[in-house]
């Protein structure tokens, strides 16, 4: 493999999820676009297009709220583990961490029992499984989960780290 396409390779998997949610912007936006140019210049609304940016609107909003835990931009209240030492801070963000974790994986256990009872569903204009749509929320959950562990893992001391291996 030459070096060139490991860079692309590795800036693939790094930039993923940041790629989703630029290509699913821009099709949001082309759906719309689309949507007002048959509607007013053609006269001919599109059935289809408004169906399909809500799909791509919940798609965009799960991968977003993942991005923003990936990035640490979510709201976060402070106030009080700020105030403890810097020992006690640590082992507060780890444990929170740990929830956090925990909590996205019952909702994405959840979300696959959910996704699995809506087969069968279709959606009316686009007719396409309404398992797509809904699948967003497992891969969401799941991303914040692995992201939220990843968090976790960071915050543990170097030094114990160097200890169990």
């Amino acid at each position: 493999m030459t070096k060139q396409l490991k860079k692309l390779y590795i800036f693939f998997f790094k930039y993923s999820l940041e790629i989703a949610l630029v290509f699913l912007l821009i099709a949001m936006t082309l759906t719309v676009f689309s949507q007002v140019i048959a509607r007013y210049i053609f006269e001919a609304p599109l059935s289809w297009s408004e169906e399909l940016a809500r799909f791509i609107l919940i798609w965009l909003s799960m991968l977003s709220a993942a991005y923003a835990f990936k990035t640490k931009s979510h709201f976060a209240l402070t106030i009080l583990v700020s105030k403890l030492p810097d020992k006690h801070q640590k082992i507060t963000s780890f444990c929170i961490h740990i929830v956090v974790a925990i909590f996205f994986l019952i909702i994405c256990y959840y979300s696959v029992i959910f996704v699995h009872s809506v087969n069968g569903h279709i959606a009316p204009a686009l007719q396409i499984s309404m398992q797509i749509p809904y699948s967003s929320i497992i891969v969401a959950s799941g991303l914040i989960s692995i992201f939220s562990l990843l968090s976790a893992v960071k915050t543990i001391p170097k030094k114990i780290k160097s200890k169990k291996k």
